[in-house]
């Protein structure tokens, strides 16, 4: 499991924390001026579109003013009877000329066209008749005309003969302005956009790009009934644009139509920029804010990084591992109660040890003098007996063999305490079999009277050869056979020795039928001094084993124990360890 310090996840989620928080706040910047500049464009062209609507009801108003002075003159009365086209159109020259109209047109009452005047070529006499003819047709005094691709918005005024009420008339007069590519450039700059004029589904006159206005053209033109003003999001060419149409002539007609483009690429150019902007600046103030919150994150984390060390530094025993306060908030408290707990725990432990130190020490001192005082005492009265005169030859030397086997006992002792009380013995390593040191260890055994009616049995599987201190592990492995005899049953006790060679080490068990050691001493059953049912003994047994064994490099285990009997386990490297080398050199 990868492990995470406080310090790594206080800085991650720090910068997590202000990088979601920068990032949303400039998401939400850009998401605001986005529909903020949408917003804007679609106003601009509503306006644009109404500053036109006004400026056509401009020129309508001067149109119709226009047309009613001049039918009303009376040279225009005067020239309509003779119904003469030629006159008309010579004699009507100076009168368009003095109106300023892009077109002037006089007509009799059945629609004849008899004077035309344009100020550009294109729309002729025969187109001129067909939109006149149409207009009176739907009865209209305000229509468009189109014709040889130009397109006019024009006025039809009556000429009567005296006043209107006697209906005498004697023609009609049609003024115009044309949609021309100087009214689009008007347009254009007070929109600030690019403009399309439609008559139809073709393009009278636009301020686009060649390509653009083909690619206009090319899309499928639809008008919305009723005046509305409708709007829509178009790419012609490498630009997008926003589009508003509206509707200028009237319903029943072919539509004319009014088209205002704004550039969206232009329009949020600022807004592309900004965000660049944003983002870089984002972008600094993560960095900015990462560095800063590393230099906070280190500040606080820093001290408890050095009450860290200092617990580790604990737990490996290290009292002296220095600990400085240098604040006096909380981790500073923390670190000064630490240091105070260390000292409070050391001088206990030395405390601890002390009385360890005596306690073993009385332990190990009653132990001695009690399994010495025994052969002493034996000694001491075999001696007195001996200085009789009256003892015979045989009683003499029964007194010598009985003060030899108390010396035995003295010696035993004595070697018991030698080889725990020597921290680091040298080995004498030499290569043999560890079955064959169990079989010396067992028939030595069985040589105790004692110890006669105990059934031990040896078996073993595999190689169990190897370089070993035999001495030391003969002394070993007779203190696990005489503490397996002891708490076997004198009568019906049993004793299972087994080696066997698993991989690179060598198993010795031994296993008894006796009662089990109890469990308030299980755990402190490889202590020394350390000892049960068993008079006259010192307790050191199985803490010499224990100390052989890992001199060796092995290790030794009470494996099972309980009413069935206990089995204690060897465990035996087959090679010998550096530790081993190192205390045999």
């Amino acid at each position: 499991m990868v492990r995470i310090r406080l310090r790594t996840k206080f800085l991650l989620s720090l910068i997590f924390t202000t990088t979601a928080l920068t990032s949303a706040s400039l998401m939400i910047v850009q998401i605001y001026l986005g529909r903020y500049a949408a917003r804007e464009i679609y106003e601009q062209l509503h306006n644009s579109i109404l500053t036109f609507q006004q400026f056509a009801q401009q020129r309508q108003r001067m149109l119709a003013q226009s047309a009613e002075i001049t039918a009303n003159l009376p040279n225009i009365k005067a020239m309509m009877p003779t119904r003469h086209a030629r006159t008309i159109q010579d004699a009507s020259k100076d009168f368009s000329q003095l109106a300023g109209n892009d077109l002037f047109l006089l007509a009799d009452p059945s629609g004849a066209v008899l004077a035309l005047h344009t100020s550009t070529g294109g729309f002729d006499w025969a187109a001129a008749g067909r939109s006149l003819a149409g207009t009176m047709e739907r009865g209209r005094s305000r229509d468009w005309w189109f014709g040889g691709g130009r397109l006019y918005e024009v006025f039809l005024q009556p000429i009567y003969f005296g006043p209107p009420q006697d209906e005498v008339l004697l023609g009609v007069l049609a003024t115009g302005f044309e949609i021309d590519e100087r009214l689009s450039n008007v347009v254009s700059q007070i929109a600030s956009s690019h403009v399309a004029f439609r008559y139809g589904s073709h393009i009278v006159v636009s301020t686009l790009l060649p390509n653009q206005q083909e690619e206009l053209a090319a899309r499928s033109h639809r008008v919305d009934g009723g005046g509305r003003l409708r709007t829509e999001e178009l790419r012609l060419g490498d630009e997008n644009f926003v589009a508003a149409t509206a509707e200028l002539a009237p319903a029943g007609g072919e539509p004319v139509t009014l088209t205002v483009l704004k550039s969206y690429d232009a329009a949020t150019l600022f807004l592309r920029n900004l965000n660049r902007l944003l983002i870089g600046v984002g972008l600094i103030a993560a960095l900015a804010g990462s560095a800063l919150i590393f230099l906070i994150s280190d500040t606080f984390t820093r001290p408890l990084a050095r009450l860290l060390s200092g617990v580790h530094a604990l737990e490996k025993g290290d009292f002296s591992y220095p600990l400085s306060v240098r604040s006096g908030d909380e981790v500073g408290e923390l670190t000064a109660t630490f240091d105070r707990m260390r000292k409070t725990l050391r001088e206990s432990q030395i405390h601890l040890v002390h009385a360890e130190r005596l306690a073993t020490i009385g332990r190990m001192a009653s132990s001695i003098t009690h399994d010495l005082r025994h052969p002493l005492t034996t000694i001491l009265a075999y001696a007195e007996i001996l200085t009789e005169s009256n003892l015979d030859e045989t009683r003499r030397r029964q007194l010598y063999q009985e003060i030899r086997v108390a010396v035995n006992n003295m010696t035993a002792l004595i070697a018991s305490l030698l080889e725990f009380s020597k921290s680091q013995e040298g080995l004498h390593l030499a290569f043999g079999d560890v079955a064959d040191s169990l079989q010396h260890t067992i028939s030595a055994v069985r040589l105790k009277p004692e110890f006669r009616g105990i059934d031990i049995t040896l078996h073993h599987e595999g190689s169990t050869q190897g370089w070993f201190d035999f001495n030391k592990l003969d002394r070993a492995f007779h203190n696990l056979l005489q503490n397996a005899c002891e708490a076997a049953p004198s009568d019906s006790g049993k004793i299972r020795v087994l080696a066997v060679r698993i991989e690179d080490r060598i198993e010795v068990s031994v296993t008894d039928n006796g009662p089990g050691i109890p469990e308030s001493l299980r755990a402190d059953v490889f202590q020394p001094f350390v000892t049960h049912g068993k008079a006259g003994g010192t307790g050191l047994g199985l803490a010499v084993v224990q100390k052989i064994v890992r001199d060796h490099g092995g290790d030794v285990i009470m494996e099972t124990t309980g009413r069935d009997g206990t089995t204690f386990k060897v465990i035996l490297p087959a090679a010998p360890t550096h530790a081993a080398v190192a205390l045999q050199d």
